[in-house]
């Protein structure tokens, strides 16, 4: 049987998608090229469905959340907020697994920090 090899890539509708590029690149430091090409550092990827009615992805229009890996949250936190940008005060720690923050980006998507254990 095949399998998939891993997410070859994350696509979003945005009204202004150089604007919202940029956001990625400028606030959240995405290396990505001109093409959008990005190449991650090697860790975990978790493909995990939610229950329809979740409230975990924030607004219920919200389909999917992109979860990025950080390797300092606590330092990702604050330069997100020094930008101005929406960042919620809730941190969660998950034992084994690490620490989760959320962000909102300028389309109003919320994004998920994830620093592992």
């Amino acid at each position: 049987m095949e399998r998939v090899l891993g997410i070859g890539g994350y696509f979003v509708r945005s009204s202004d998608p150089a604007a919202l590029g940029a956001w990625y690149r400028d606030v959240l430091g995405l290396g990505a090229d001109e093409h959008g090409q990005w190449a991650p550092e090697p860790g975990p990827t978790v493909f995990a469905p939610f229950d329809a009615d979740t409230d975990y992805f924030g607004s219920p229009s919200q389909q999917v959340m992109l979860n990025f890996r950080v390797r300092d949250l606590d330092a990702m936190l604050a330069q997100v907020r020094a930008t101005g940008a929406q960042v919620s005060d809730e941190v969660q720690d998950m034992d084994g697994v690490g620490r989760f923050g959320w962000v909102t980006d300028p389309d109003g998507n919320r994004v998920e920090l994830w620093q592992e254990a």
